[in-house]
Formats: structure tokens, sequence, C-alpha cells
């Protein structure tokens, strides 16, 4: 989202030895030994891998804080290098026109610090175990002994003995998780022994089979937390639930001159404003960068941070404020903004299982407090926000990207995605097995260049039922009539999983759905397939009419601006939905605009009409049409 020098990672390519180096007995047989030689109990060894990586390899490279291996044993000073962030699109990340574009420039980070300990695990177990860091980095098997040495080192650091229960382990888990503040590290040993609890199997991205079988022992003794000598977060102004290990670190409010001012807009919703959207980004920098960036009072600002290692979450803004992170001042000021440590364009940057059921947590609980729906037209990626303009729509971002787990992050929401209707329904959901879906994408590392093979939750649409034929173009993203491409930051072409879509046509192992006022095509063969069928509520152009405007936001008619008030423009996209096509909606909601372009909140207002709009999912972004122009159905 930031566009500054920022840290990303310097390789994402796999290594060639990478997952071929497990013993006979597989990765499961490589925990049991491990457990054993280190007297680990070996549900405590599982739990904790699982928790950060989901037992999975990521073919040798790392995390978005340099983390390797099922362990996530994380050596920083090799995984990451200094790059410009992504900066796929130029937007102004506040998205109004009635005041000067605050695009955040480029900010000059100083020399990046000493990696602290949480960042330099990997040192520690070569130390430990005398295996050669480059093979804890690339072998499976050598990694878990590393996390295994880690785990005995931080019991024998708490006084306890290796060996015994796993009720006995908590404290060490505690450590394990890098955390520096008390709730953190609780929070995370709290998540693994509920992995211990209740089990897991699954088959890892190297194909290998891996148990836990669940445990319903004594509970952990959580004490031991209190002599790891981590600091108190302060959380006195957060807005978090318990289940979150949250710290306020506020984003400046400050004037710099006549009518200039930043980094957010001061508030008072939902009294004021309805909060519909909350929106998922990724950060495109390390922790400390990001921290540094929202509390520049001359930059933007989202409400959350959350960090890749441990789950941990910083809040800057209050929930009644609005964040400048969309770059659609109609979905900002409807919105609250979630930002994931995490990287764009390195396909194996990945997330851990700390920070998705961390994010899930929050995002369940703003939900609850909001009555946002659990759906995928509410809960958003950046790279579904709407351009407000036709100028604005090619410079929109893209983040969090086809890499992000939709399908895993709905699950731990408690809302998975699952057939609601039969084959032959007239709406679909996208819903493809991440794991084993792997689509080519192109310019990771270099414009052009193919990216390394992973698992991915977007579909690629085509303009036939062929996958020689094109890819279908969208004409907000190139005026010109360009192509749409395979580019890893192009959306013009792609449904990602959990959007539904009105079906246009089914043939064989094809399926075509409406989609920027046409039809898109893409392979759904009933052996694997990649949408489910869905019943949906639908909207269609009324009687009469040709074709309906579309919009990237959803503001008043002009009679419903008081004096004083400038009357904003409700300009269409350059889209059309035509007669017989239909489009999943998501609900109607009055136009509304929120006037706040001065530092003095008491001259803020909301201007609300008479006039409906319902939200569509009308490509890989939502978009708006003005209940009037159209018919809904429920199919």
């Amino acid at each position: 989202m930031v566009a500054a020098l920022l840290l990303t990672l310097a390789s994402g390519a796999p290594s060639a030895t990478a997952e071929q180096s497990a013993p006979s007995g597989g990765l499961q047989r490589a925990f049991a030994d491990a457990a054993a030689e280190y007297r680990v109990p070996q549900n405590v060894l599982l739990g904790v891998s699982y928790i950060q990586s989901r037992w999975d390899g990521h073919g040798g490279a790392p995390s978005v804080t340099g983390g390797y291996g099922p362990m996530h044993l994380t050596d920083a000073a090799t995984a990451l290098a200094e790059a410009p962030h992504h900066s796929h699109g130029a937007e102004d990340p506040r998205g109004d026109t009635a005041r000067v574009p605050r695009t955040g420039g480029a900010h000059a980070l100083g020399e990046r610090a000493v990696f602290p300990a949480r960042l330099r695990t990997l040192e520690r177990a070569a130390d430990l175990t005398g295996i050669p860091a480059e093979r804890l980095r690339t072998d499976p098997s050598a990694n878990v002994r590393g996390g295994a040495a880690l785990l005995a080192d931080a019991q024998r650091e708490l006084g306890g003995a290796p060996g015994g229960g796993a009720a006995d382990w908590f404290g060490a888990v505690a450590r394990f998780s890098g955390a520096d503040d008390t709730a953190t590290a609780t929070a995370y040993a709290d998540d693994v022994f509920d992995v211990i609890r209740t089990g897991q199997s699954r088959t890892t991205d190297g194909g290998q089979r891996v148990s836990l079988r669940a445990d319903g022992g004594p509970p952990p003794d959580r004490s031991a937390v209190a002599r790891l000598g981590l600091r108190t977060a302060d959380r006195t102004l957060t807005e978090c639930p318990v289940t979150v290990a949250c710290e306020w670190i506020p984003a400046p409010y400050e004037q710099f001159g006549e009518g200039d001012y930043g980094n957010h807009d001061k508030a008072d919703r939902p009294v004021s404003q309805s909060v519909e959207y909350i929106v998922i980004h990724d950060t495109e920098a390390t922790w400390d960068t990001t921290l540094r960036l929202v509390q520049d009072p001359e930059y933007v600002s989202w409400h959350y941070s959350l960090r890749s290692s441990d789950g941990h979450v910083a809040q800057h803004l209050r929930l009644k404020d609005v964040g400048w992170h969309a770059g659609n001042w109609f979905i900002n000021a409807k919105s609250i903004g979630l930002e994931h440590e995490g990287f764009l364009v390195s396909p194996d940057a990945w997330y851990t299982e700390a920070m998705y059921r961390s994010s899930a947590r929050l995002v369940r609980h703003l939900a609850g407090r909001y009555g946002v729906p659990l759906d995928r037209q509410h809960i958003i990626g950046h790279d579904n926000v709407p351009g407000t303009l036709p100028s604005t729509v090619p410079g929109m971002h893209t983040d969090p990207g086809p890499y992000w787990d939709w399908a895993h992050y709905f699950t731990l929401l408690g809302r998975p995605f699952a057939a609601t209707a039969g084959p032959g329904a007239a709406a679909v959901t996208i819903r493809p097995d991440y794991d084993r879906h792997r689509p080519v994408y192109t310019g990771c590392a270099e414009a052009g260049g193919g990216c390394a093979p992973h698992g991915s939750g977007a579909v690629r649409l085509h303009t036939a039922p062929d996958a020689s034929s094109p890819l279908v173009k969208d004409a907000g993203l190139r005026p010109d009539g360009g192509d749409s491409t395979t580019g890893v930051n192009d959306t013009g072409a792609r449904a990602s999983t959990g959007q539904r879509y009105a079906v246009a046509e089914r043939r064989g192992d094809w399926t075509a759905v409406w989609y920027l006022g046409g039809k898109a095509w893409f392979h759904n063969p009933r052996t694997r397939p990649v949408a489910v069928g869905a019943h949906a509520v639908l909207v269609t152009p009324r009687a009469g009419l040709a074709e309906v405007p579309v919009y990237g936001r959803a503001y008043p008619e002009a009679s419903a601006y008081p004096p004083g008030v400038p009357v904003q423009a409700v300009t269409p996209l350059p889209y059309k939905l035509l007669a017989g096509q239909r489009y999943v909606t998501a609900g109607s909601m009055p136009g509304e605009y929120y006037r706040a372009t001065g530092f003095d909140a008491s001259q803020h207002t909301v201007v609300r009409g008479e006039e409906r709009y319902h939200v569509i999912q009308f490509g890989h972004r939502v978009a708006f049409v003005k209940a009037a122009d159209v018919l809904v159905t429920r199919r």
C-alpha cells in the first residue's frame, strides 16, 4: 500500500533442494525423531509448526519476516534486501477529489537497524544443533530439528526440564513466538495449544501428509509467561477483542499549513455513518517500517497493522475516525482498514497461520460490532476497491493479490465457502483448491519474468471456452483497448475466491459469468471444480433500458447537498451493465458523502440522499449501480 523505499524479498524462487531431504518416514517421521532427540513433546512441536507454517516448507523460500521452513526459523539478514514498494498504481489513498491528493511521496527511512532476536532464530538454531544455516533453510527435517532445539532451549531457560507433558511447555512456546510483549506471547501459545486440543491433519505443499491427534489433556501452565521478562503493551485505547494481543500506536492528526493536514480524518462513526466494509491490505514493508510510516503525520493511515511472525496487532486510529488507505473516499468513509505484513509480488513471502488467525479474530469482532456481513462484497481486498473516476481506475492498488488465501481466511472467520445451490445454479461462488490451483503469473521479480509456482485463490478469465483464447479485457484499466495479461498485479481478467457471479452460459467443462459488461469464461471441470453453485440476489437493467451506468462511489443526488457544501459529481466509470446481463448484489444503501476537507472536525458534514445504490460484483472489483436503474431478482 505504501509508496516509499521499503523492504521486500531478495528472492522468491524455491530452492532446487527443498522438500527433498526428509527422512524415509517423511515429514511426520521428522517431527517424531526431532521430538525424541530434544525431548520436546511431539504434539507441542507439531502444534508450533502448524501455527507458523501449517507444516509447509514453501520450497525453501522465506516468509515476509525472513522465516524458513516448517518451523519458520528466521534469518532476515539473508532473506531481506532493500527495494522499492511494488507500487503498482498511483492512487491517492484518500481518494477524494474535493481536496489536494495525498500520495505520501517518497520517505527516507534511514539505515536499517540490526535485526532483533525474533528475526534471527535460525542463527541460534544453527548454534544449538551444529547444522549449517543453509541446510536449516532448505531441508525440512533439519528445520524441524532446529525448531525442536529452540523449544528445548527455551524450556531450560525457564528453569524447566525437557520431557514431560505438553501442559508444562506453555512458557517455552510463548518464548518461541519471538513476541516482545506478554499478551502477544500468551495469545500465540494459546493458539498452539488450541491446535493441540482440537488436532489437525493436512497434506503439505511438499505433498506429505502430516497429522496431529487431538489431545484433551490437562490445561497448560500459563504462569511461566510471567518469567519471560516481556513488556506490557499499552492497549488502553484499543478496540480489539480480548482474544487478540493489541497495542495502541497512534497515527498523528496534525495541521501543516492552510488547508493541509494529515494523516486521517476525525469522524463519529457509526453515529455519523455506518461501517459497511473491512478492507484487507498487505503492507509491502517490514513491521518496523510500517510503524514508522503510519506515525508520519504527512503520510497516510489505516486502523490496524498485523505482524506476520506472531499475529501481534497495533491499532492506529479510533474506529470512529476515517483512515486514508483504500484510494476511494466513499469506501474509506465507510470502512476499516487492516494492513498485514506482507509482499504481494513475492509469492513465497508467505503469511503465517498466526497472522491469519489473529486477523480473523479481529475481523470477526469488528464485523459483529458494526453489522458487517461476512462475505466477499463487504470483507474485501484493496484490490477489490473500485476506482472513483475513469481517470483513477488504472492507478488503483492490487494488494493483497492472488496469493492471499481467502478460503482459509473465511474458514477461520467461521464462514467457509460452500455450495448453497446445485451445479446448474444461476450464480456461482469462486472456490478453487488453493494448494492445488497454481495459475502461471508473471512480473514477481522482473517485468515479464515468471513467478515461482504457488497456490492461488484467483481464477483466470477468457473471452471463449478455450484456454488459448484471449483474456477478458478491462476497459477501465486499459482505455486504449490493450489486452489483459498474466501479470501478478493485473486484475483485469481475474475472479477471486469467495466472489459470486451470475452465470451467463455453460459449455462442457467451461462456465461463463457476467463480468465487466460481457461474458468471461473459466475452466470449471466437474472433477476439479473452481466454482460451486450459489443462491444469490441479482440485478439486471429495468425493462426498456439498453444499458445501465456503473459507478465507483455511491454519492447522493445534487438536491441532497445543503448550502455551502459543493455538489460531488456522480461520474460513471468506463463500463456498462447491458440489458440481459445479471450481477450479484449484496444489498442497497442510500447515497452518502462525507465532507471533510479541513482540520477542524466540527466543520465536517455527512450528506445523505434519497437515491439508493446497489453494490455489485462487477469485475474483480465491486461497483455501484443506481437502484432506480435495475430490477432485483432472487435466484
